[in-house]
């Protein structure tokens, strides 16, 4: 697919997190835009779309969509985005995930063959890594449920590559934050500086993440669309940088001010891992390069999160 003026792209869950970014991000360079999500139309990013459909996928309509709008590319955002969510639901979770996937590249097989398809996928197929950082030949070992489903999400896009020739590739997208997310660690933290005397934290503050800011995400996606094979590859979307939950933890009591304490629980939730840190080697020899560092992706989230602090959770 090549980069040009009038590249129509369709962007699955395009009212979520990731998703309202990327349609801003692709409106900006001129691409024509469609989204699709269950929200209601007030609640998705219209100024960046050229059209919005409300539908809940899998739909009968999707293959009429596609004929009609023709689009080059399809960046699948839509799904769950919550381990623990997939944990006490696994079936939505797998309708969600798998199924859809399945789906959609169906549609695409029967009506768009020559259309390029993004999977978002997660670190989470990782589970709990033996060595850092973490390759993407390294083994498979989900810990969760998500992770399984991700993983054989990743499986159909491959299957799809393989024998019917589909162009796929999937991001393993690692600890995403950013302004408009109102959940994960990142804004656990700021919400309880902001409303608690005492932060109370999972675990005991060694574990690790590799936090990447949602603009380097959507660039990397752009990357992998534009210059990668297409043929079921797998990529780490990430920073290439491990930071333990307390050094997390305290850069945002220091830039916030905070004068309480952090207590910590010792004690995981089902399916979390302790150390993930993303060897980014594969993605860089696209073209990728992190450009947001976690102090600054943290400076600004901050701000819009104390500006946001009491407005309804959309995400």
């Amino acid at each position: 697919m090549n980069k040009k003026i009038h590249t129509a792209i369709l962007i699955t869950g395009v009212s979520g997190f990731i998703g309202r970014v990327l349609a801003r991000y692709f409106h900006k360079r001129q691409y024509r835009v469609y989204g699709i999500d269950r929200a209601m139309p007030d609640q998705a990013p219209l100024s960046d779309l050229y059209h919005y459909e409300q539908v809940n996928l899998p739909s009968s309509l999707l293959p009429q969509f596609l004929a009609d709008w023709r689009v080059d590319a399809v960046i699948h955002c839509a799904g769950r985005a919550s381990v623990p969510a997939a944990m006490q639901d696994p079936y939505a979770d797998y309708v969600d995930g798998p199924i859809l996937t399945f789906e959609l590249l169906e549609a695409l097989r029967k009506n768009l063959p020559e259309c390029a398809f993004l999977l978002l996928s997660s670190a989470a197929v990782y589970g709990n890594p033996q060595y850092l950082p973490i390759a993407e030949d390294a083994p498979i070992k989900p810990i969760s449920t998500y992770g399984y489903h991700k993983w054989q999400s990743e499986t159909i896009c491959a299957e799809f590559s393989s024998v019917y020739g589909l162009k796929t590739a999937c991001a393993r997208i690692f600890s995403a934050y950013g302004p408009g997310l109102r959940r994960q660690v990142v804004w656990d933290i700021i919400n309880k500086v902001l409303t608690q005397p005492v932060i109370e934290l999972q675990g005991n503050g060694r574990e690790s993440r590799d936090f990447i800011h949602v603009n380097d995400i959507a660039s990397g996606l752009d990357v992998i669309l534009h210059q990668s094979p297409l043929n079921g590859d797998t990529y780490n979307l990430a920073s290439g940088i491990g930071t333990s939950i307390e050094s997390l933890t305290s850069k945002i009591v220091n830039k916030m001010n905070y004068g309480g304490s952090i207590k910590y629980s010792d004690v995981l939730p089902p399916g979390t891992p302790r150390n993930w840190v993303a060897d980014i080697r594969r993605i860089s020899s696209l073209g990728y390069m992190p450009m947001i560092g976690l102090d600054e992706g943290l400076s600004s989230y901050i701000i819009w999160a104390v500006e946001n602090s009491s407005r309804k959770t959309l995400f």
